[in-house]
C-alpha cells in the first residue's frame, strides 16, 4: 500500500449545489473535460457517464464527512462480508437519496434529454445472483440510511454470474460483460493491495521465547486491489462503502519469458490471479471448478479481514478490543474461512496465543445461515485445503481437535452427536464442514424467518442449540422500501405520500398503516386501480416493444421470477398452466384472462432446472399461437431477469407466486416487495410466507398445499406420487400431454424424463401432492380478481400492512441484537 503524502493546503470539500443550474454545469464539465464530447458527438451513454459524475460529486462530500465522523467518535463498525452483491441500477438511486432527482430531471431536460432515457443506459452491475444478494444490498441500504458506519465486503466480478439468452426456448450462458463501459461509480483504490497467498508449506518454528511459530512457506501470492462503491442513505449525511476486490498477479508479465519466445507463459500469472474475480459462482461440477470457488472465498475473506484488522490498528494499539470495535456479519457460509483466517492473522502475523485469538475471534463474527437445504450446507475436502490453505486447515483441525475434547466430555459415549458437531467429518479424508465452523467461530447463529429459525433449531442444529443456549436467534429478512416502492412505484408512492402526509413512510413503513381506512373507500379505489394499470400497461408495452408478445392490461397478471429450481416449483406453475390450456380447449373459459409471466436463470450445470426453463417456452410457444387459447391466457419468459426488470414487473403484479415446497425456502424477498406493491400472494406456509399472512391476516393471502410437518410426513410414510397420477384424470391428462409432446411435436420425448421425475418414488419436493390444492387456490384468486372492489380492499390492506418487512427494521434488530451498535 502506498503511504499517503501531506499537502500543502487543505482539500476543502466544497459542497456542491443540488439545483438545477448546477447540476447542468456538472454535466456540461464532464462532457467537455473528462468525456471530451462536444454537442455533436454526445451520445446518451456519454449523458449517462456525465449525470452519475455529477451525483457522485456531491456524494463525495457526504462520503468524506461520513469516514470523518467515524473516525473521530471511534464508534463500532460493521463488516458485512458476502459472497454476492445484486444492487441494481444506482443513478436513479443515488438521486433519490440525494434529493435531487427532479433538479437532475430538469437539468437534463434543458440539454434536451430524457432522464428516464438516460436511466436505460446503466448495466447492472453483475455482482450476484439471486435473493442473497439482493438481501446484502438491502441491508447496505438501510445501514446507510439509519447512520451505522458499515463496509461491505465482496468480490469484483469482471463478468459477472452470466447473460440468460434463449435460443430455441434453452438457457445458453454468455458473459455478463457489465463492465465494458466501465461503472461511474467505482473508485479504484490501486495504493490498496493486500497480498493473498495460496499453496505452499507450512513449517514449525521455534521462536527465541520456545514459542513453536509456523511460517506458510513457498506460496503463490496474488494481490487483491479495492473498488470503493459509495452507499448513501436516504437523504442524510451518510454514506457507507461497498469496497470489492479485484485480483491481480503480482507480477504481472513475465518479460524473460517473452523474450524467450515464449508468449503464452509470459502471462500465466496473470490468468492465474485473474481467473479469481472472473465470474461469480463458476460451474463447480469438477475439481478445477471446484478449486476456483474456494480460491475466490479465501480471496476475498483474506484481503478483507487484513483490511480491517490494518485500520483497527492504525487507530488503536491492542487487537484485543477489536470485538468493542468491530463485527464481521458472515452472510451465509461463503465467507466461513474468515474464522480460520481470522486466528492465522492473530496468531501468525500478531503473535498472539491460541487462548487470546480464540476469545477474540469468538466476540469478532456473527453468522447468518439462509439455507434449509442439506445439499447447500458448504463442504470442503481436506486434500484440497491441504494443496490450495495448508495452514487454514492446520488451524481448522486444531478448533476441531478442542471443541472433540469439549463435547466429548460433555457428551461422554455419545459419539454420534459428537459426530455431527465436530467441524469435520469423522471419516478418511472427511469433508469440513463450513457451517459447523461458522457456528462454532461465531457469537451469533441467526435465521431469516421465523419458520427457518425454528428448524434450524429443531431440525438442522438442535445439538449446537443445545450446547450453545440463546446463540441462535431470528432475524426475518427485509427490503428496502426506497428501491422497492418509491422508486420502482412513483405512482404508489405519490398516493402514500398523499395520505400519510409528507414521505415519512420511505424510512418508516409502519406509516403505511395509514392506507388502512381507506380500502374500501370507492375513491381511493379508483386512484389506486389507476395506478396499478398505468404499471400493467408500462410492462406490457416494455414487452410487446422488446419482445413482440401482447399482454392485456386487463388480465390477471401472474408473476413468478426467482432462482429457477425443482424446490421452488417452477414446474408447478406450468403443470397449473397446462391445465387451463387444456380447460380452454374444451370450452372451459375462465371468469379473467390470465397473463402468467416468469424469469429467472438457472445454474449452468442444473440440468433439471434448465428443462424447466425449456418447458415454460415450449408451453408459451404453443399457448401464445393459439387463437381459441390466447384471448383467455398467455405465458411469457422474460429473458436475462435481473433487478432492473424486477423494478418493471413488481409493481404490475396482481398474483405473486410464491409457491416453494414447505420446509425448503429459508425466507424469501420477492414475496414481500410483490406484497409492499399491492399483489396478493398466493403460496404455501413456507418461509416468510407464513409472517406475510400474519401480518396481511389469512383472508388477503391464498394458502395452499402441505404443512412443513405434512411434508416430512409424507415422505417419512413413503411419497407416491405415481398413485395420484393413477387416481387424478387430470393429472394424468396434463403429464401425459406434456411426456408424449403435446407442447414440443418435433421432440416428442423432450419432457418425458421430467414427467418421468415428478411420478417417481424419489421426488422430494411433493409437487403432485400439493396440485390438486394449487389449482384450487388459483381458482379462488381468479374468483375474486372479477369482483374487482374487494381485490382493490385486499390490494391496498397487503400494502398498507408490510411495514414490519422494511430491512430499515430488520438492520434495527441486527444492530441491538447482535452487533451492539448504535442507529442515528
Amino acid at each position: 500500500m502506498l503511504r499517503p503524502m501531506s499537502l500543502d493546503a487543505t482539500i476543502p470539500h466544497r459542497p456542491l449545489g443540488l439545483d438545477a443550474a448546477s447540476i447542468r454545469d456538472s454535466i456540461l464539465d464532464h462532457l467537455e473535460h473528462v468525456r471530451v464530447r462536444d454537442q455533436h458527438t454526445t451520445s446518451r451513454l456519454d449523458l449517462f457517464h456525465a449525470v452519475s459524475h455529477a451525483a457522485r460529486a456531491r456524494l463525495a462530500d457526504r462520503w468524506h464527512r461520513t469516514r470523518q465522523r467515524e473516525w473521530d467518535a471511534g464508534t463500532k463498525r460493521v463488516y458485512y462480508l458476502s459472497m454476492e452483491y445484486l444492487p441494481g441500477r444506482l443513478l436513479r438511486d443515488a438521486l433519490y437519496n440525494l434529493g435531487m432527482l427532479e433538479a437532475t430531471r430538469e437539468a437534463v431536460a434543458s440539454l434536451g434529454a430524457d432522464l428516464d432515457a438516460i436511466f436505460d443506459e446503466e448495466e447492472d452491475p453483475g455482482l450476484g445472483n439471486g435473493g442473497l444478494g439482493r438481501l446484502a444490498s438491502c441491508f447496505m441500504d438501510s445501514m446507510a440510511t439509519l447512520g451505522i458506519g458499515a463496509v461491505g465486503y465482496g468480490i469484483r466480478y469482471d463478468y459477472g454470474i452470466f447473460r440468460q439468452e434463449i435460443h430455441g426456448g434453452e438457457q445458453r450462458e454468455q458473459p455478463d460483460d457489465w463492465l465494458k463501459h466501465g461503472s461511474p461509480w467505482e473508485v479504484p483504490r490501486t495504493d490498496l493491495r493486500i497480498t493473498v497467498r495460496y499453496n505452499g508449506r507450512v513449517e514449525p518454528r521455534t521462536d527465541t521465547t520456545g514459542r513453536t511459530q509456523f511460517a506458510w512457506l513457498d506460496t503463490d501470492d496474488v494481490y487483491a486491489v479495492a473498488y470503493d462503491i459509495p452507499v448513501p442513505g436516504y437523504k442524510n449525511d451518510a454514506v457507507n462503502t461497498l469496497r470489492l476486490w479485484r485480483a491481480v498477479p503480482v507480477r504481472e508479465f513475465d518479460l524473460d519469458a517473452f523474450n524467450r519466445g515464449d508468449h503464452d507463459r509470459s502471462v500465466v500469472q496473470r490468468g492465474y490471479a485473474e481467473n479469481i474475480s472472473r465470474i461469480l459462482y463458476p460451474n463447480d461440477a469438477g475439481p478445477p471448478g471446484k478449486e476456483l470457488r474456494l480460491r475466490q472465498e479465501y480471496f476475498f475473506v483474506s484481503a478483507s479481514l487484513q483490511d480491517a484488522v490494518r485500520r483497527h490498528l492504525s487507530r488503536h494499539e491492542s487487537l484485543d478490543d477489536l470485538p468493542d470495535r468491530a463485527v464481521f456479519q458472515l452472510n451465509d457460509t461463503h465467507p466461513a474461512l474468515a474464522v480460520a483466517e481470522m486466528m492465522r492473522i492473530l496468531i501468525d502475523e500478531h503473535r498472539v496465543d491460541w487462548n487470546r485469538a480464540w476469545a477474540i475471534t469468538k466476540r469478532t463474527f456473527a453468522y447468518t445461515n439462509h439455507t434449509l437445504l442439506p445439499e447447500a450446507l458448504e463442504t470442503w475436502p481436506q486434500h484440497l485445503l491441504d494443496k490450495l490453505l495448508p495452514r487454514q486447515l492446520d488451524l481448522i483441525r486444531e478448533i476441531d481437535r478442542r471443541l472433540r475434547a469439549e463435547l466429548e466430555a460433555q457428551y461422554p459415549r455419545q459419539p454420534e452427536k459428537v459426530g455431527k458437531m465436530a467441524i469435520i467429518e469423522q471419516r478418511p479424508q472427511g469433508h469440513v464442514r463450513m457451517a459447523n465452523l461458522s457456528i462454532v467461530g461465531s457469537f451469533s447463529v441467526n435465521g431469516v424467518s421465523a419458520l427457518h429459525s425454528q428448524l434450524l433449531r429443531e431440525t438442522m442444529f438442535p445439538e449446537f442449540d443445545a450446547y450453545y443456549p440463546n446463540r441462535f436467534r431470528n432475524k426475518t429478512n427485509g427490503v428496502t422500501p426506497r428501491r422497492w416502492v418509491l422508486e420502482c412505484n412513483p405512482g404508489l408512492s405519490r398516493l402514500a405520500t398523499d395520505v400519510v402526509g409528507d414521505d415519512s413512510w420511505v424510512t418508516d413503513l409502519e406509516k403505511l398503516r395509514a392506507l388502512e381506512p381507506l380500502a374500501e373507500d370507492a375513491g381511493f379505489q379508483e386512484k389506486w386501480s389507476a395506478v396499478k394499470r398505468e404499471n400493467k400497461v408500462a410492462l406490457a408495452n416494455r414487452i410487446r416493444e422488446q419482445h413482440g408478445v401482447s399482454l392485456d392490461p386487463d388480465a390477471i397478471f401472474d408473476i413468478q421470477i426467482k432462482r429457477i429450481h425443482e424446490y421452488k416449483r417452477q414446474l408447478l406453475n406450468v403443470l397449473h398452466v397446462v391445465t387451463r390450456y387444456q380447460e380452454i380447449k374444451r370450452g372451459v373459459i375462465p371468469a379473467a384472462p390470465r397473463a402468467v409471466i416468469f424469469g429467472g436463470k438457472a445454474a449452468s450445470g442444473y440440468v433439471a432446472a434448465k428443462q424447466i426453463i425449456h418447458l415454460i417456452h415450449s408451453v408459451a410457444d404453443v399457448i401464445n399461437a393459439d387463437p381459441d387459447v390466447s384471448p383467455h391466457l398467455k405465458v411469457f419468459y422474460v429473458p436475462n431477469y435481473r433487478v432492473s426488470w424486477a423494478e418493471r414487473l413488481i409493481p404490475a403484479a396482481d398474483l405473486s407466486e410464491q409457491i416453494s415446497c414447505a420446509g425448503q425456502e429459508a425466507s424469501g424477498t420477492g414475496n414481500m416487495k410483490f406484497a409492499m406493491n399491492g399483489a396478493l400472494t398466493i403460496g404455501t406456509l413456507d418461509g416468510a410466507n407464513v409472517e406475510i399472512r400474519e401480518a396481511v391476516g389469512p383472508e388477503n393471502i391464498f394458502i395452499f398445499g402441505l404443512t412443513v410437518a405434512e411434508v416430512a410426513s409424507t415422505l417419512a410414510r413413503g411419497y407416491r406420487p405415481g398413485a395420484i397420477y393413477e387416481e387424478r384424470a387430470e393429472v394424468r391428462a396434463v403429464l401425459d400431454a406434456i411426456g408424449q409432446g403435446a407442447f414440443s411435436p418435433e421432440h416428442p420425448h423432450a419432457f418425458e424424463a421430467l414427467m418421468r421425475h415428478l411420478v417417481s418414488d424419489g421426488e422430494r419436493y411433493v409437487h403432485l401432492a400439493d396440485y390438486g390444492a394449487y389449482c384450487d387456490a388459483q381458482r379462488e384468486a381468479e374468483r375474486l380478481y372479477v369482483d374487482r372492489r374487494e381485490w382493490t380492499k385486499r390490494a391496498i390492506l397487503n400494502s398498507a400492512r408490510m411495514g414490519r418487512f422494511s430491512s430499515d427494521e430488520t438492520i434495527r434488530d441486527y444492530a441491538r441484537d447482535i452487533w451492539g451498535v448504535p442507529v442515528a
